[in-house]
């Protein structure tokens, strides 16, 4: 089988991980191409060696009529290069553009976090209803996702496939909060959505404890005495090695690949109850989601982190959920489905 993969960034992220964890187990027994637009190409890096590599200069995130129309142009270009059997489409961007190029037959469209455009970008939501129908299967990458979805009047065809990662390798060794009993790791970029104010609003009432943010792409000034930020830093999910519990505040979310990597090596999670987070992170089994406020997750942090029966009991039910339904296997699989409708 012959399958183009294509997202609008070709820098490092959620999405991004998806099209690497598929097309590298993919390119086994297909032929793959990649296709990706702008961003600082981290993402090739990742790529299979065998894995054919396409850069489009004109993809672009943001809206552009100019840079829009020749991005359709080399759509078309590749179409009748590759002839590929199966065009897998990744983010709203490629989403749209892609719909108007290939053949309904053959197109797949992912949605990474259908909050983005619900909430975020409402104003083009008609443009996704109107393109409904023109691929063979849209997919949520949760159930919430999927529902949302539903009750957007988007029904054409839609399923849902649960991320899956492999578990980051490598050595790491953790520098800074020496001294501290127990390590609190959240993995996100400094956005309004990824709520950092809540963070420091938690560190604040849990002084005892590290709290560990990796992500952030400037100093950050002025920070509690137990609140390090190490920067950006390349498979930060390493670090989940060396913490005791992982910690998400956002305002919205797809499945955050952050939270899978923590689950594979066996980490509770402290999440913010939002997309679908909740479908892999269960109550009182092995973490919680709860509200988006200081005290909620100081309560559960401290509740999960001082008990040590609840903490064992919680790292191997984590373990479970991941090895059972979160792996890059379970992905391919689903895909592959999919793809052979």
């Amino acid at each position: 089988m012959k399958i183009l993969q294509i997202i609008t960034l070709s820098e490092l992220g959620g999405a991004q991980s998806v099209v690497i964890n598929l097309a590298n187990n993919l390119s086994r027994e297909n032929e793959v191409i990649v296709v990706a637009g702008e961003g600082d190409g981290k993402m090739w890096q990742a790529l299979n060696e065998n894995i054919e590599k396409v850069h489009i200069q004109h993809l672009k995130r943001a809206l552009s009529p100019v840079s829009d129309f020749l991005t359709i142009l080399s759509f078309i270009r590749l179409y009748y290069k590759y002839r590929p059997d199966i065009i897998h489409l990744h983010s709203s961007k490629v989403g749209i553009l892609g719909r108007i190029v290939f053949p309904n037959k053959k197109t797949v469209y992912t949605v990474h976090g259908f909050d983005s455009i619900r909430i975020a970008y409402r104003k083009y939501l008609p443009v996704e209803k109107f393109f409904q129908k023109k691929c063979k299967a849209i997919v949520g990458v949760s159930n919430y996702d999927r529902q949302n979805l539903w009750d957007e009047g988007i029904t054409n065809n839609v399923y849902r496939v649960f991320n899956g990662i492999y578990q980051p390798q490598g050595d790491v060794t953790m520098k800074v909060a020496q001294g501290y009993a127990k390590k609190i790791l959240c993995i996100a970029r400094v956005a309004k959505p990824k709520r950092f104010d809540l963070f420091l609003e938690t560190a604040k009432m849990l002084p005892q404890y590290a709290f560990i943010w990796i992500g952030n792409q400037e100093e950050m000034e002025n920070l509690p005495k137990n609140v390090f930020c190490l920067g950006n830093i390349p498979n930060a999910g390493i670090y989940n090695k060396e913490i005791d519990l992982f910690m998400l505040a956002s305002n919205y979310e797809g499945l955050p690949m952050v939270i899978l990597e923590a689950m594979s090596f066996g980490k509770p999670v402290v999440a913010s109850r939002v997309g679908g987070i909740s479908e892999v992170i269960e109550n009182d089994v092995n973490g919680y989601t709860v509200d988006n406020t200081a005290e909620a997750f100081a309560d559960k942090i401290q509740y999960v982190l001082e008990d040590d029966y609840v903490y064992k009991l919680f790292s191997a039910n984590t373990l479970h959920r991941f090895n059972e339904s979160l792996t890059v296997d379970k992905m391919v699989k689903a895909y592959m489905d999919i793809y052979q409708l």
